[in-house]
């Protein structure tokens, strides 16, 4: 059987694009108005898609079938293997007690309520950010917080505006796995290449907000004056921050960029309070002294991060041979894991869908291949670390089992929404919607970049996730750019970082804080406070797309 699509089924290039969006809107509606809970309005925008697919597109059930069934695989391999094990190393660090380790040492870290906001929200949440990723750094920062005496409110509101620096490359650099592997045959490039492209590129994009970010949480925290009194050590969080966020993106791995910079930045603000305190400890209204503790602080500090060097260790020597050239075969485990993977092309689907004029050159059969990478997959590292980690901190085989098995229970219906977003993006893309929105999206012209920034931001509003962004939304705006002569890797970028910026104002999220404050029902609340902030940040990420795509072509890196 071969099919071949039809970009504007419904005549009209902008009226076809409306019907093809048909998908995305049953989403956001389910999620955002009618207030369905994610996994039923994944499942409804999946039907919705099938019907868009068989009814419009007039595509054979066997492949819309088949689209929808390889995406469901997909989900499970390159988005939710990598996600759960995430979550369950964070998971083990709990079961073992090792976390409250941590929390002593945040605690203990500084009186001043403007640095432990530094510390804890924007270093420490970026530092569970890159390994379990999801909605967990907003709930854990915020209730810690919380647990230390701030506003329950306000916690979970600097927790948001906290999570934009390290989104893009959460999950250990999942968004990027995931958008690298769908655009990847688009761009005739291989999947780990496109990875290497986007983080890059991502890498000199977010830095520039990873600079701002901890001057804008303190002056929301206590005001532009009480920033001003902390400016070395929102300069320095900032600063370490960025820069090894860019060095990390460039030269290391997508997957170790938020661990590495979320420890450099705390490691860097622990060397300043060693040399420089603030000249007045600000502290919420009517609040009364502690005790502060930094020398046991200190003492304990090697002992409550070992699972994560543990962790970082395990990722460096899975990507060795990516960050160092030419080593011998038996140091190049790199090599050696990729002996694992398993390719095949997806049968029934494999080249039986025929693409053509303008998405490409000439009629061109689109592949389905699916790889499967055992061994180097972030989410085996993931596993192992783990398993490492809990036999060092003390743990039996069974509380690991256990804990295993919690993990499930906790994330089952999230991993189900990841199947059916996944099963979406793969049905829109071989029916021929995802490039009817690209062609669309087009005609925008020359403002594409900066239109591009809330494409992202609208598709982690939806789904609450980057990684499920660069599924739904990645090839299209690959596509677009293709189409204005613009440099797809760009595009792709920019939908990832234009997406970090919808992660605070995402319905999910809200409730996801709100409940881990103990607050339901101030979701509203939340998100008042948050959107006018999370509009002006994308606008600056599409003016940086912008000034790249135009201005400062040098940046964008090449295959």
């Amino acid at each position: 059987m071969t099919w071949i699509q039809d970009y504007q089924p419904a005549g009209g290039l902008w009226v076809s694009a409306l019907l093809a969006a048909l998908p995305i809107v049953v989403l956001l509606v389910a999620l955002g108005v009618v207030r369905f809970s994610a996994h039923l309005s994944a499942a409804l925008a999946l039907v919705t898609a099938l019907g868009v697919a068989l009814l419009l597109y007039r595509m054979p059930a066997a492949l819309a079938f088949d689209s929808a069934a390889m995406g469901v695989l997909f989900g499970v391999w390159s988005v939710a293997w990598i996600a759960f094990h995430a979550v369950y190393f964070h998971n083990v660090t709990v079961a073992t007690g090792r976390f409250d380790s941590i929390k002593h040492v945040l605690a203990g870290f500084s009186e001043d309520r403007r640095l432990q906001a530094l510390l804890i929200a924007f270093a420490f949440g970026a530092l569970l950010e890159g390994v379990a990723g999801g909605g967990s750094p907003i709930a854990i920062t915020a209730a810690m917080m919380a647990a230390l005496g701030f506003p329950p409110v306000k916690a979970v509101v600097l927790a948001l505006l906290a999570n934009t620096a390290p989104v893009a490359f959460g999950g250990l650099g999942n968004p990027l796995i995931v958008l690298g592997r769908l655009t990847a045959p688009i761009m005739h490039l291989k999947q780990d290449q496109a990875t290497e492209l986007f983080s890059a590129m991502v890498g000199r994009q977010v830095p520039v907000l990873a600079l701002i970010i901890p001057a804008f949480l303190v002056v929301v925290l206590a005001g532009w004056k009480r920033m001003l009194e902390v400016w070395p050590a929102v300069l320095t969080a900032g600063l370490a921050f960025a820069a090894m966020q860019f060095v990390a993106s460039n030269y290391i791995s997508a997957s170790l960029v938020d661990v590495l910079a979320a420890l450099t930045a705390m490691a860097a603000l622990w060397v300043l309070t060693r040399f420089w305190q603030p000249a007045t400890v600000w502290r919420f209204d009517g609040e009364e002294s502690a005790v502060s503790t930094p020398a046991e602080s200190d003492r304990r500090a090697l002992y409550a991060w070992m699972p994560y060097l543990i962790l970082i260790l395990a990722i460096f020597l899975s990507r060795i041979g990516t960050i160092f050239k030419n080593l011998p075969a038996w140091l190049d485990l790199t090599k050696l894991l990729h002996k694992a993977d398993w390719i095949f092309a997806w049968p029934g689907l494999h080249n039986h869908v025929v693409q053509h004029p303008p998405i490409t050159a000439k009629n061109t059969p689109y592949a389905a291949t699916f790889t499967v990478d055992f061994l180097f997959s972030p989410g085996t590292v993931a596993l192992i670390a783990a398993v490492i980690a809990g036999f060092a901190m003390g743990a039996r085989p069974r509380l690991l089992l256990e804990t295993y098995r919690r993990t499930l229970v906790q994330m089952r219906w999230a991993l189900a929404t990841i199947f059916m977003i996944l099963a979406i993006a793969f049905v829109m893309n071989y029916s021929g919607a995802t490039q009817t929105l690209g062609l669309a999206l087009a005609t925008t012209g020359a403002v594409f970049p900066l239109f591009s920034a809330y494409i992202g931001w609208l598709g982690v509003f939806l789904t609450g996730s980057d990684a499920s962004t660069n599924s739904l939304f990645g090839p299209m705006q690959v596509i677009s750019a293709q189409q204005l002569n613009l440099n797809p890797v760009l595009a792709g970028a920019t939908n990832t970082s234009g997406g970090v910026m919808g992660k605070m104002i995402s319905p999910q999220n809200l409730s996801i804080g709100a409940t881990a404050i103990g607050q339901s029902g101030k979701e509203g609340s939340l998100l008042r406070q948050t959107f006018l902030w999370s509009l002006l940040l994308t606008a600056v990420v599409g003016v940086i797309s912008l000034l790249q795509a135009t201005i400062l072509t040098a940046m964008i890196p090449s295959p």
